[in-house]
């Protein structure tokens, strides 16, 4: 039997909005106060966007001790939270899936604004219909979305060139090598460097 979409976990990884380590790329354009400040924002609006879709459970990862405020609120307003697994980028997204697999698993950073509702349904869909894999690609070559049905072999994570423009080429050719059945929805784009704000008109808003 197919598991059916409210059985789909949605994991959204988070750093706490500390100035100075937040969007530190963006630090240049908004200051490191106004980089946290719209860092802040997109979690909260990614938050929303995961309850909004009415799948499974939604879980805050933070990059943080929970002791921080902001998490802290989230969690008396309702939001779950658990604390990222120790190591790289890969590293932690191996674990946050482990935890949750095999419940079909859904992972999302907060650095895409023109994420919605609807393109986690259509994740979600594609995941209790039986791929493998779900992703939504990013313009810069990364992925804003992973969606796993079981657990991934440590390589799909481990030794990633994160940062770079061959994530998801590189992702790809893991995943032919594994024999792994995927969905790729719209590629859509993210807030990573000063020059992606002109998108959103955000450089004098969160001018620091």
């Amino acid at each position: 039997m197919m598991p059916s979409l409210n059985t789909v976990h949605l994991a959204v990884l988070a750093r706490a909005p500390i100035p100075g380590s937040a969007k530190t790329r963006l630090i240049p354009a908004l200051g490191e106060a106004g980089a946290a400040r719209l860092h802040r924002q997109m979690v909260i609006r990614t938050l929303s966007i995961a309850h909004a879709a009415q799948l499974g459970p939604v879980t805050l990862w933070g990059a943080a001790e929970k002791s921080d405020r902001f998490f802290r609120a989230l969690m008396r307003h309702g939001v779950r939270y658990r604390p990222q697994p120790a190591g790289d980028l890969g590293e932690r997204m191996r674990g946050v899936m482990v935890a949750t697999l095999p419940a079909p698993t859904i992972l999302i950073g907060s650095d895409c604004p023109p994420l919605t509702p609807e393109h986690l349904h259509a994740a979600a869909s594609a995941l209790c219909a039986g791929q493998d894999a779900v992703f939504i690609p990013v313009e810069d070559g990364g992925y804003a979305l992973i969606g796993l049905n079981k657990a991934a072999p440590i390589e799909l994570f481990l030794n990633m060139p994160w940062g770079s423009s061959n994530v998801m080429t590189e992702t790809r050719t893991r995943l032919k090598k594994f024999g792994s059945q995927w969905t790729e929805l719209a590629t859509l784009w993210d807030i990573d460097r000063p020059e992606d704000l002109e998108r959103l008109s955000l450089s004098m808003k969160y001018k620091s």
